[in-house]
C-alpha cells in the first residue's frame, strides 16, 4: 500500500502542512497525546509497525495486539486494532490462547525486555520451541524504564541503573541467540534509528508463518541514558547511528550488547527458515483410532 500525504495551506502565511498523517486510522485518538517520556524510542517503533499493518494486506480486523506490562506495553492501548493489555509477562500464552481460538487471526506481541525475557522468559522460549504461529516485537531499552530504571535481563555490564549504581556484573540476554536458539523461523535486530529496515522486517515477520521475532534497540534518555552519560533521546540515536553495523553473517555466540564506543552493535536478519507449525494434541479418541 502506498503511503500519501494529503497536503494543505496553513491559515498563516501559506506554509504548506499535511492535512493528514496516512496513519491516523491506526490510532486512537482520544488517548493521545501519548505518555511516553521526551525523547523514548516507542513512537518511531509503532509508527513502523503501522505502516507494516496498513501493507501487509491482511485486513485490519484480522490483526490483533497484544502486549504486557511496561512502556511497550501502552503501544496497544494507543493502536486501533483489536487490542490486549494483559498481565505482567503473560503477554505470549494470551496471544497463544488467542491464536489457538481464533486462528485466522494475525496475532503480534509487542512488549518490552523486561516483561518478555524477565516474568515472561519461559513463556517466551517455549512458544518459540512450539514454532507458534505469532509475531513478537521486543522493544530493549536495557531497563525496567516504567518502574524506576531498574536493571534488567538485557542491561549491557557495566552499566548503571537504579538498583546497579556501581555497574551492573551480570550476563545479560543476547536475545537473537536466545530466539534462534529455542526456534523461532525469522530472527532480526534493528535500532529506533533503522527505520526502513525495521518497516521491511516487521512486513517480513508478519507475513511469515511460525514464530518470528524482533529485537528493536531503543532509546530510554529517562531510565537508562541519564545514568550512563548517553545524553538525550537524540544523542543516544546519534549513538546507533555511530555503533550500529548492519551484518547478518556475524555468530550470533557473538552479538551481546554493549554500549562501549569500541563494541559495535551487530543489526540485521539472522535467520529465516522455514518449519512446521505448532498442531494441537489430537484428542483422545482421534488418537486412539
Amino acid at each position: 500500500m502506498a503511503v500519501t500525504f494529503p497536503q494543505t495551506e496553513a491559515a498563516l502565511g501559506g506554509a504548506v502542512r499535511a492535512a493528514s498523517h496516512p496513519l491516523d486510522a491506526l490510532l486512537r485518538a482520544d488517548r493521545l497525546p501519548h505518555i511516553w517520556c521526551p525523547g523514548c524510542g516507542l513512537g518511531t517503533i509503532t509508527a513502523c509497525f503501522g505502516q507494516a499493518l496498513l501493507e501487509s494486506g491482511v485486513p485490519l480486523d484480522r490483526h490483533a495486539i497484544v502486549s504486557g506490562i511496561g512502556c511497550t506495553g501502552r503501544t496497544a492501548g494507543y493502536v486501533d486494532i483489536d487490542s490486549f493489555h494483559t498481565n505482567h509477562g503473560r503477554a505470549i500464552p494470551f496471544a497463544i490462547g488467542l491464536k489457538l481460538g481464533r486462528p485466522e487471526m494475525c496475532v503480534t506481541v509487542f512488549s518490552g525486555d523486561g516483561d518478555l525475557f524477565a516474568i515472561g522468559g519461559n513463556h517466551f522460549i517455549h512458544a518459540a520451541r512450539r514454532n507458534m504461529d505469532i509475531h513478537v516485537i521486543c522493544v530493549n531499552n536495557f531497563n525496567y524504564g516504567m518502574t524506576g530504571g531498574q536493571a534488567g535481563p538485557t542491561t549491557p555490564p557495566g552499566a548503571r541503573t537504579t538498583t546497579t549504581p556501581g555497574g551492573y556484573n551480570e550476563l545479560p540476554f543476547n536475545l537473537p541467540q536466545l530466539a534462534a536458539s529455542a526456534g523461532a523461523v525469522y530472527v532480526a535486530r534493528w535500532s529506533a534509528l533503522h527505520v526502513r529496515q525495521l518497516r521491511r522486517s516487521m512486513l517480513h515477520a508478519l507475513k511469515t508463518p511460525g514464530f518470528t521475532f524482533i529485537e528493536v534497540l531503543a532509546p530510554c534518555p529517562i531510565g537508562f541514558g541519564r545514568h550512563n552519560d548517553l545524553g538525550e533521546g537524540l544523542d543516544e540515536m546519534q549513538f546507533y547511528r555511530e555503533q550500529c553495523t548492519v551484518d547478518p553473517y556475524v555468530p550470533l555466540a557473538e552479538m551481546h550488547l554493549s554500549m562501549h564506543k569500541e563494541s559495535p552493535l551487530v543489526c540485521g536478519e539472522f535467520v529465516d527458515v522455514e518449519r512446521p507449525l505448532y498442531r494441537p494434541p489430537a484428542p483422545a479418541q482421534e488418537a486412539r483410532r
